[in-house]
């Protein structure tokens, strides 16, 4: 009962798109701010090839700003929700293998001034906006749009 009276409720599902988008409108901002930080903070987790890092942290705050915008005001929900829920499964993968390696960073989430650490309590707060993404991704019905999907 629960499941269905979350899913059919189309004022929830829209608070939610909202809720997700400013998250993605804010990081993206905070990262356009300063991408030297950024990139700083993408070197961190030594994964990256170091020819891709500012490319990388000039290109994805953009991305998660777009993503975030379109998300809010409506459009193209369901592809925007599909690549904001691949980003943060990326940033799932991304922190797991930096706590593996044992690597004591600041995840770059917010920008780099924001102190958070890539640890369990990100990947927790990672997987809880997964969850919401794809609950909008499936569910998401809401005549709050703008345009059809493609």
């Amino acid at each position: 009962m629960i499941k269905s009276t979350i899913v059919s409720n189309k004022h929830l599902l829209f608070a939610l798109r909202l809720a997700l988008g400013f998250v993605f409108v804010f990081a993206g901002l905070e990262k356009i701010s300063n991408p030297e930080k950024f990139a700083v903070a993408i070197e961190n987790y030594k994964i990256m090839p170091v020819i891709f890092i500012n490319f990388i942290a000039i290109i994805l705050p953009f991305l998660e700003l777009i993503t975030g915008l379109l998300l809010i005001f409506g459009i193209c929900v369901k592809e925007n929700i599909f690549i904001i829920n691949l980003l943060l499964t990326l940033f799932i993968l991304l922190v797991a293998i930096a706590i593996s390696r044992g690597l004591d960073i600041e995840c770059g989430c917010f920008g780099t001034n924001d102190g958070q650490k890539a640890g369990l309590q990100k990947i927790i707060e990672n997987l809880f906006m997964l969850l919401l993404g794809l609950l909008i991704f499936f569910f998401d019905k809401n005549p709050f749009k703008i345009g059809k999907s493609l």
